[in-house]
């Protein structure tokens, strides 16, 4: 009897501390994951930079829209904010919208988009941030540095993608996150620029809804190592559209003017 108890003791002992690794295991993981994460965010906040992009939407038929756009960034608050604008050159029916982007690093986005027609700025509220970018597959959450704290990140492993070894991380909305549209992302996220070279975007059903893949990622910043990407494109899993953003110019500018980043500049035509 004696001798049994002794039996049951070790087996116990040794299931506690295989439970005891495992928790190690997976709290290292999400250590590495949120680690490696905080450096995605940091490498993509950049001092400043002017860009002109074209945006091409394809829907199911493989019929193309194309849309030509500018944009501005420029950090604040001590680097904890960026801020970013968009304006719409052609064609002719998107002509003059633009979207002011606030994006904060401990707190939600501020957002307004401009219609010509309507001559006046619109806030975009925080629940509307799973909406689709002007009408393409990609989110304003989507483009935007998330806040950190709102989600959890486990690193799975290194793999290959776009010919570059990358790490692997699952990110999911912590409970009480404002939902941004999906139940989950797995990113593979690249270990020389710290850039996403390719992501997978679930459903709240936990069903495949998109894959980002990307690629042509440039050092603008080589002082503080800031790479950008820029091309990306977003594919719909479940529709058949894809979206696909090209940067066709795209300069380092640290002295951007503030002027741009304000409703009233928003609303010039």
């Amino acid at each position: 009897m004696t001798r049994g108890r002794s039996v049951i003791r070790v087996i116990a002992c040794t299931l506690a501390a295989g439970w005891l690794l495992l928790g190690t295991a997976g709290a290292q993981a999400d250590d590495k994951g949120t680690e490696i994460m905080s450096k995605v965010a940091e490498n993509r906040r950049l001092a400043g930079s002017e860009a002109i992009v074209e945006m091409r939407i394809i829907n199911e038929k493989g019929e193309t829209r194309t849309r030509k756009l500018k944009m501005a960034t420029k950090l604040s608050d001590d680097g904890k904010t960026e801020k970013r604008i968009y304006r719409f050159l052609e064609p002719e029916d998107v002509k003059g919208t633009g979207v002011l982007v606030f994006d904060h690093e401990e707190k939600a986005d501020d957002i307004w988009i401009f219609l010509p027609a309507l001559r006046k700025s619109r806030r975009v509220v925080s629940s509307e941030r799973s909406q689709s970018f002007m009408g393409s597959e990609f989110t304003y959450g989507d483009l935007n540095i998330p806040v950190l704290s709102e989600y959890s990140y486990k690193y799975i492993g290194d793999e290959e993608q776009g010919g570059e070894p990358c790490f692997k991380v699952e990110v999911t909305p912590k409970p009480g996150t404002k939902s941004d549209g999906y139940q989950k992302k797995t990113y593979w996220i690249s270990k020389k620029s710290y850039a996403v070279r390719r992501g997978l975007y679930y459903d709240k059903n936990g069903k495949l809804l998109k894959e980002l893949l990307t690629q042509d990622i440039r050092l603008l910043d080589k002082d503080k190592n800031r790479w950008r990407t820029t091309r990306m494109e977003m594919i719909n899993k479940q529709n058949g559209r894809r979206s696909v953003f090209v940067t066709r110019q795209v300069a380092f500018k640290p002295n951007t003017k503030e002027e741009f980043f304000t409703t009233r500049f928003l609303e010039r035509q």
